[in-house]
């Protein structure tokens, strides 16, 4: 009896046993990464929500967070302090940043090109057309897109004057043009039926990219893998977005209430139009994919206008290690 017991005891630790192989292992938890925006939700920061609205990022094995930016979001100061790991950024900040021994790096691109521009009435034919116009201008671009545009085409400071993000001076003065992006005052001028033209500057020479993906040289050294999941994803869904954007919006909207269907779809309209996403480079290279010369054309520009001290060492504002090899097409 006793060994009949024994031997019936092992049969059912081996059964249990082999039960235990066969049972599938648990799956591993999913990197957790937090990306800041630059500002409130909106179309432009599609690609992002569309990732986390489809399941991309939990497909890829992340846990992501998408906190959303605005006026009083200092995006840089956060990063650095580990309160986020990626933000959307912007190339001369990077180098800006890289001049103060910040060790920060663009590890992949949304958009080819900077969305900035200028929104003029509807008799001005190209920005050359602007030496008799006043020019609105607000603080930031004074020392990010004017010294290009106004070495370009030989403008002075002298016609300029604040932009206050009222659209009232220009809706009042055919004489007058204004910053702007695609998506915003075009939108709003088109509500108030007033014609106008939008001409980004990019189209024009401005080499910087837009709507970029920012971390640092310590995440990137410990986390190459998540960054690397991160930078797909993202980047499948803008792709995605572009083709079928109601998922993302639906989070958009959830996170800015005061973001309407409307302008969405106007949005969106402008992104397709400028070739924002798979313009340029990405035609051939796919979508999210940097070049050095680009890079160095940026740095080039804020050495030449005083933006930026020649010493600074542009190469490592920007890896392409995770885009290069993605050939994402539309």
């Amino acid at each position: 009896m006793g060994i009949t017991t024994r031997a019936h005891i092992r049969a059912i630790t081996i059964a249990i046993g082999m039960g235990a192989l066969l049972m599938p292992s648990p799956a591993p938890a999913a990197d957790k990464v937090t990306f800041l925006t630059s500002w409130f939700a909106q179309a432009e920061h599609g690609g992002f929500y569309q990732a986390k609205a489809t399941g991309l990022y939990e497909k890829a094995g992340l846990d992501a967070t998408i906190k959303m930016g605005g006026p009083q979001v200092n995006g840089m100061q956060l990063l650095l302090a580990g309160e986020t790991d990626l933000m959307m950024g912007y190339d001369l900040q990077v180098l800006k940043s890289l001049e103060q021994g910040l060790p920060v790096m663009t590890a992949g691109t949304s958009f080819q090109f900077d969305l900035q521009g200028m929104m003029t009435h509807d008799n001005v034919a190209s920005l050359a057309d602007l030496k008799d116009k006043t020019i609105l201008v607000a603080t930031p671009g004074r020392s990010s897109w004017w010294p290009w545009l106004k070495a370009k085409y030989k403008y002075t400071d002298e016609q300029t004057r604040p932009y206050t993000f009222n659209l009232q001076p220009f809706f009042a003065d055919k004489n007058t043009v204004q910053q702007s992006y695609p998506s915003s005052e075009p939108f709003q001028a088109k509500q108030q039926n007033v014609p106008v033209k939008f001409f980004l500057f990019a189209q024009d020479g401005y080499p910087p990219y837009g709507t970029t993906m920012v971390t640092t040289r310590g995440f990137v050294d410990k986390n190459p893998d998540v960054v690397a999941r991160f930078v797909k994803a993202s980047l499948e869904g803008w792709k995605s977005y572009l083709a079928d954007p109601a998922p993302a919006n639906a989070l958009i909207k959830a996170d800015n209430p005061k973001m309407t269907d409307a302008q969405i779809e106007f949005a969106i309209e402008q992104l397709k139009a400028l070739k924002v996403l798979d313009g340029g480079d990405a035609a051939t290279m796919g979508i999210g994919i940097m070049t050095q010369a680009r890079w160095q054309a940026t740095y080039e520009y804020m050495v030449g206008a005083g933006l930026l001290k020649p010493e600074v060492d542009w190469k490592a504002g920007f890896t392409d290690r995770f885009v290069k090899s993605l050939k994402l097409f539309m």
